[in-house]
């Protein structure tokens, strides 16, 4: 995903995200003493990430051609050489709809829209620990993109810096953490709606269409996007899920610095 139009989401999220007032009738409560260490925690592990990204190596002529679809892992190996700019801009266009999903159903649903502020610091939350997930795992891992495999395709164009970061798929993490997200706070507000099969079945199949449409474009294979699909998933459900008022999971959320690595955690505390 490209850097620019990352952050001017997230940007703009910061800016709704000013009002943090919890109302007694949300099934939701948010603190700043929480949420506001857990945004900033986020941010600044996305930035790390593109960090990352920007200095990564370009491969050398030599190691572009002695990329051989043989050593791809078997199950990703039907993907490789995959090339299409007509797959690449489709993708786009569901990835930069489902940003529009959870604040468009929020300002709809009567019950989400006295809330709107409190949705929208969950929702950056969201956003910033998946932005988190895949920047620094594409700024840590070397994996080359499926269209590097393709002989058709220029040298120059297959060693560039940007298209070694197959491991994970950025937009499928991202759509899915949008989406699931809406599904899961509709939800919450609304638990006897009948609308909720179809509200799950739409935010399971837009990151999956956003996948397939990556996988065919030669930008990431099938096992970048499932794991890209489960992380956006798991932050989408799970954050709102952690600032239930009925919680009592024991499940947080937190930044993890340690030596040689730094990411978000997930922590399960055993009652005593």
């Amino acid at each position: 995903m490209k850097k620019s139009n990352y952050f001017s989401i997230l940007i703009l999220s910061i800016f709704i995200s000013t009002n943090l007032l919890a109302q007694s009738e949300s099934p939701y409560e948010t603190s700043f003493k929480y949420d506001g260490p857990a945004v900033a925690a986020g941010l600044g592990l996305s930035y790390l990430g593109v960090t990352l990204i920007k200095n990564k190596s370009e491969l050398t002529p030599s190691e572009v051609l002695s990329k051989s679809k043989d050593d791809v892992f078997f199950i990703d190996r039907f993907a490789a050489g995959n090339y299409s700019e007509q797959a690449d801009k489709d993708s786009y266009i569901p990835f930069y709809a489902s940003f529009a999903v959870a604040p468009i159903v929020a300002l709809i649903d009567g019950k989400q829209r006295s809330h709107y502020g409190q949705v929208s610091v969950m929702f950056l939350e969201t956003m910033s620990a998946a932005a988190a997930s895949f920047t620094i795992a594409a700024g840590l891992v070397e994996r080359s993109r499926p269209l590097v495999y393709n002989t058709s395709l220029p040298v120059a164009d297959r060693q560039d810096k940007d298209e070694q970061r197959s491991f994970f798929a950025g937009h499928t993490t991202a759509t899915a953490a949008a989406t699931f997200f809406a599904a899961k706070v509709f939800s919450d507000f609304n638990p006897d709606s009948k609308l909720k099969p179809y509200v799950w079945a739409a935010a399971a199949a837009v990151p999956a269409l956003v996948g397939y449409q990556r996988l065919r474009a030669g930008k990431h294979f099938l096992t970048d996007n499932i794991l890209g699909y489960g992380v956006g998933m798991a932050c989408g459900i799970l954050i709102p899920q952690l600032h239930k008022k009925t919680n009592n999971t024991n499940l947080s959320v937190a930044p993890v610095v340690g030596f040689n690595y730094q990411g978000m955690g997930l922590t399960y505390k055993f009652k005593n």
